[in-house]
């Protein structure tokens, strides 16, 4: 393996980001909607399929996540999902990203209750 192919490794993403578009078919295909915002802006509204687990929970235990299973992370814009997108793949998760969070999911008029 040649040094750029060894860097190259080292730098990739353990997990991928998609758009909501992408989202929605991982979850029609079975995938886990986790949403890792804080209680407050769970309340404000959120994807109907997600499940909450805060990030600072999912740093310290992803007890209840099913493994066998894609699980697509959802913040408010896409930056702490990648966190725990991140966290997860390291521990052997298929780990996805929404990129630009609950606010791209209401931009594309999904479901918000």
């Amino acid at each position: 393996m040649s040094l750029i192919s060894s860097l190259r490794n080292a730098f990739r993403k353990p997990y991928t980001t998609v758009s909501v578009a992408g989202a929605k078919e991982l979850l029609a295909s079975g995938a886990t909607l986790v949403d890792v915002r804080s209680a407050q802006e769970w309340r404000s509204g959120r994807a109907p399929q997600a499940k909450h687990v805060p990030l600072d929970r999912l740093q310290n235990s992803l007890a209840g996540i099913p493994k066998h299973r894609p699980v697509v992370a959802i913040c408010a814009s896409g930056v702490r999902s990648v966190s725990a997108a991140r966290l997860l793949a390291t521990n052997g998760y298929q780990a996805y990203s929404v990129r630009g969070g609950m606010n791209a999911w209401r931009r594309a008029g999904e479901p918000v209750r």
